[in-house]
């Protein structure tokens, strides 16, 4: 019996969560769909990802407005993903804020991570026809950038490539508050199919060193004390690294793309099988790590013809 396509067959809605991590700053969780961090400022509202559609957007507002009733200024892309970022423009904030290896993924591949991840994962696309287009930022950067919301400081850095080459963490160094994108995954399954497989580890120790209080990871519940930021980064390099060991060891050992899968599959059932979206990621993760293990140092661009491709010769 064959899997349905990616996450075609999650089709039950998620319980939302709305955690404080200090005074100012917040996660929107859904047991394992992507997540959004809110920094409230003194004049306005900074948000972290933006969540799929508009529609999809307007709950985040309404959490939102529990707890203040400033405007939202700021919207940060921590990475281009349509799942994060389509949502963009319901929130109607002056400043959409990307790295520019972020704006560069946008023009590369915008569009076909659109139609891509749409057929991906059907449910968090609700209302699909309320999204104008792709979201493109009106604030680039490289490297970091210092955002002001009064007096609470927020630093945009890029860290180093993982999840994506555009990859930006938000760090709050006053409250140690630290928003990872998809670059930390908190029992949720790292998807991997545009990821820098090779320096993710690297990345993950520059984020450690940051020793932060509280964490919002991508995906999976907001992390409220140091034990468990350090689960967190801990499974993520597991995870990555195993992953990747496995696949490396197979393609050197001269194995197809669909051998390496059946043996990734089974070496990391145990230890991972439960994470959120398993299933759904490990076809892609393993057709990334397989290229990377051949040489190819930048991801391949996804299509939704690919995704059909690479599923059905691989995971059904």
């Amino acid at each position: 019996m064959s899997k349905a396509f990616a996450s075609k067959g999650d089709l039950d809605p998620k319980n939302i969560s709305f955690t404080q991590l200090a005074d100012n700053a917040y996660a929107y969780t859904a047991e394992g769909d992507p997540n959004t961090g809110v920094v409230i400022g003194d004049d306005c509202v900074m948000v972290l990802d933006a969540q799929a559609t508009p529609i999809m957007a307007r709950d985040v507002i309404a959490k939102i407005r529990t707890v203040t009733d400033k405007p939202i200024k700021h919207v940060v892309l921590t990475h281009y993903h349509a799942v994060r970022v389509l949502g963009a423009s319901g929130y109607g904030a002056a400043n959409i804020i990307a790295s520019k290896d972020t704006y560069d993924l946008i023009v590369e591949r915008g569009q076909q991570d659109y139609q891509s991840e749409f057929e991906r994962f059907p449910r968090l696309f609700q209302a699909v026809d309320s999204i104008p287009g792709l979201t493109w930022p009106n604030v680039v950067f490289s490297g970091e950038l210092t955002i002001w919301l009064g007096k609470t400081e927020v630093r945009l850095m890029q860290v180093g490539r993982g999840h994506t080459k555009g990859d930006t963490i938000a760090w709050m160094p006053k409250e140690q508050v630290l928003f990872s994108g998809d670059l930390v995954e908190y029992g949720a399954t790292p998807y991997t199919g545009d990821a820098y497989l090779t320096e993710w580890p690297a990345t993950l120790d520059r984020i450690a060193a940051l020793k932060p209080r509280a964490l919002v990871p991508g995906r999976g519940d907001a992390l409220t004390d140091p034990k468990q930021v350090a689960d967190a980064l801990h499974g993520t390099r597991a995870f990555i690294t195993q992953m990747f060991d496995s696949v490396r060891a197979a393609r050197a050992a001269g194995r197809s793309l669909k051998q390496a899968y059946d043996d990734t599959y089974a070496a990391l059932k145990a230890n991972f099988g439960h994470w959120v979206i398993f299933d759904h990621c490990l076809p892609f993760d393993i057709s990334r790590a397989y290229d990377e293990a051949g040489g190819a140092v930048d991801p391949r661009i996804w299509t939704a013809e690919r995704d059909a491709e690479m599923w059905t010769s691989m995971a059904t």
